[in-house]
């Protein structure tokens, strides 16, 4: 048993009262010693459920990133700055899952892109980015980082995959099932980056006070640039279905957005930040609302990817525009959405997109790795 773990686990799991949130430097301290397996599997799980039912705050996630980013795996870095997409770590059990149509798309364009994640994962067990890429003949289980960093480092994709990289993590994951509830772990993984360098970090929620938390944590940590995405069942997904609320701190992208007129001051210098800007999108206004994809299978979703990239019109298709043009204005490759729009409608129907996969499954198949 660890003694520091049971001091930490007491202040955050006192009670309403007189419970107290943890500092940065502690909450660093209290993922550490989990990693670690230095705290035993009582204190690790009394320290996850309390966690949860207090919420962790901006700085605590700050916190639990210096851990993994102190014990975990790390992409080196490399010329351009990548986009690091965040999604649940716990899959999608309801609409189909836009981001590796998304990561090739921007790959494709030029611009680099870094993913995460595990296998199935509770407390959804839905459909995991992992088994999405094995169905398109690139099973990033296999590969080691070192691989890994090589696949990103020449073709621009990489994924860091939690069984394979970061084996501590991935022994956290049996606390999920066990608590029967998501840990404040699954909040702070939408933003890790495993990457050293500068990136635009792209995280996906569901409800608005989790926004709030991610850019404190972002404040704490010296991220300058992210995107948050009040998206489809909390990935980086926008939504046909409805309006896209968006939040961009890019300051080396400023835009001419009209601010959310519903945005007041807040007395918090971290949210009042002058960089931050609110983009409210309606998908009617561009052609692209409709019904979101409904998820059925594995087979029937890699069926469904596999006519996008034959430049097949169908939902699905207006899914991958809408997403894949928004990120391409986003990285900086076009100027503004419609043309993002126009551009990754011709990389699609010209069959880049189709290529470049093609390309980085020959990177796998033909012995480049080994």
């Amino acid at each position: 048993m660890s003694d520091r773990f049971r001091d930490l686990l007491r202040q955050v799991g006192s009670g309403t009262h007189t419970s107290e949130a943890l500092t940065r430097s502690q909450a660093a301290e209290a993922m550490r010693l989990m990693l670690l397996e230095e705290a035993t599997p009582a204190q690790i799980g009394a320290f996850l459920i309390a966690h949860r039912i207090r919420r962790p705050t901006g700085e605590e996630l700050a916190g639990m990133l210096d851990a993994y980013e102190e014990i975990g795996p790390q992409l080196q870095s490399v010329t351009s700055a990548p986009f690091v997409l965040g999604c649940p770590y716990d899959g999608r059990s309801r609409t189909a899952p836009m981001a590796p149509l998304t990561a090739l798309i921007l790959v494709t364009a030029g611009v680099q892109v870094i993913l995460h994640g595990g296998q199935r994962m509770p407390t959804k067990e839905g459909i995991p980015l992992i088994e999405v890429w094995q169905g398109l003949g690139l099973d990033w289980s296999k590969l080691s980082l070192a691989q890994v960093q090589k696949v990103f480092a020449e073709l621009g994709l990489g994924f860091v995959y939690l069984p394979q990289h970061f084996l501590a993590a991935e022994k956290l994951v049996s606390y999920r099932r066990e608590i029967g509830k998501r840990p404040p772990l699954a909040t702070m993984e939408l933003i890790w980056k495993p990457y050293l360098g500068q990136a635009t970090v792209v995280c996906g929620y569901v409800h608005p006070p989790t926004e709030t938390m991610f850019r404190e944590a972002f404040h704490w940590r010296g991220v300058k640039d992210f995107i948050t995405v009040k998206g489809l069942e909390g990935s980086c997904d926008l939504p046909r279905d409805r309006t896209c609320i968006i939040g961009l701190h890019q300051p080396g992208q400023q835009t001419q957005i009209v601010k959310d007129p519903t945005k007041i001051l807040t007395k918090n210098p971290i949210l009042d930040d002058v960089f931050f800007e609110r983009l409210l999108l309606h998908p009617r206004d561009y052609g692209f609302d409709g019904r979101e994809v409904t998820l059925s299978s594995t087979p029937i979703l890699i069926e469904q990817i596999q006519t996008v990239l034959k430049g097949q019109s169908s939902e699905f298709m207006k899914a991958t525009l809408w997403n894949g043009g928004f990120y391409l204005w986003r990285s900086g490759v076009c100027q503004d959405l419609e043309s993002g729009l126009s551009s990754v409608e011709s990389l699609i129907t010209e069959g880049k997109v189709q290529a470049k996969l093609q390309e980085i499954q020959n990177y796998f198949f033909n012995g480049d790795l080994k």
